[in-house]
């Protein structure tokens, strides 16, 4: 009897066109994109330039004379008669000072504020005691204050401490915690089960070995994102850093940009270098949120701040 092998063959599924919907919410969606990196692209292309080129070719969309000189400039790598000769300001740029300044402000109100705020939600969140809500309300209520009603206080405050021109005056008003952190944490404190703590009781921990030791490492994403935020927040901060910085020493690098734009030559300003300073300084902020974006919308999403 003979053997009749059978083919099979496989029918693979047709791919289905893309809808009209789709299409348009992906072209949409590009649309944005392309309109949110615009503002970055026309500041590389204006660092690249040259400040004869830029006023030359003011809408030229490629960089008009490609040159490195804004960057050197920014960096404070080039002398007074090279800057001047480039059409930048004699005076220069004290980029790595006002850096480090910013670095060591974020630093501190980022480490502080974290960790006051985590034990303010921890309170709020875990421990009873009379008038908890009560407080926890008007606490919240700051949410409503604008900021700039607070800066007047905060400078007279900061003068009578005689911190004025210091670095720890300017992170001070925010070091400790805010409305807004504790709230973002208590309510991840909230949403975590009852019987871990219960548990650790159990086994003879109090109150404060419960928090470092069981609570706290089971925040880590979200204290990690608020850490996030508070750095980026922070470092892009500028009203206040320039109520109560006077000299180099305290002055931060975002308050130095605005005094380096000021520093106009005869020729005009120094776009180039006021570019390139100012996509040196931005660029540590968007690689730290970019690399965090993904860990911040999940933990945003986790305690329920949509």
């Amino acid at each position: 009897m003979a053997a009749v092998a059978e083919t099979t063959t496989t029918v693979r599924p047709a791919r289905r066109r893309p809808s009209f919907g789709r299409v348009v919410a992906w072209t949409v969606m590009t649309a944005i994109v392309l309109i949110t990196l615009l503002p970055f692209y026309w500041i590389l292309r204006t660092a690249l330039s040259s400040n004869p080129g830029l006023a030359a070719h003011p809408t030229d969309p490629l960089p008009v004379d490609l040159t490195t000189g804004g960057f050197e400039r920014a960096l404070g790598l080039q002398s007074a008669e090279e800057a001047v000769a480039q059409g930048g300001a004699g005076g220069g740029l004290k980029f790595w000072r006002y850096l480090l300044n910013s670095v060591l402000v974020s630093t501190l109100v980022t480490t502080c504020q974290i960790f006051f705020s985590a034990m303010a939600a921890y309170a709020f969140a875990r421990l009873r005691w009379r008038g908890r809500d009560t407080v926890f309300a008007l606490f919240l209520a700051g949410l409503m204050v604008p900021t700039i009603f607070t800066l007047l206080p905060n400078f007279v405050l900061i003068k009578e401490l005689g911190l004025v021109d210091n670095l720890l005056g300017i992170a001070l008003p925010t070091m400790f915690m805010t409305p807004f952190a504790v709230f973002f944490l208590r309510q991840f404190f909230m949403n975590l089960p009852k019987e871990v703590e219960e548990a650790a009781l159990l086994d003879g921990a109090g109150k404060v070995r419960i928090f470092f030791r069981v609570l706290l490492p089971m925040a880590s994403t979200p204290v990690m994102t608020l850490a996030v935020l508070t750095y980026i927040t922070s470092w892009n901060d500028y009203f206040w850093p320039l109520m109560v910085s006077y000299s180099d020493s305290s002055r931060v690098l975002t308050v130095a940009l605005a005094i380096f734009r000021a520093q106009t030559p005869q020729s005009g300003i120094d776009w180039s270098g006021l570019m390139a300073a100012t996509l040196i300084a931005a660029l540590p902020m968007l690689v730290l949120f970019g690399f965090f974006a993904r860990r911040i919308v999940s933990s945003i999403s986790f305690t329920g701040l949509k």
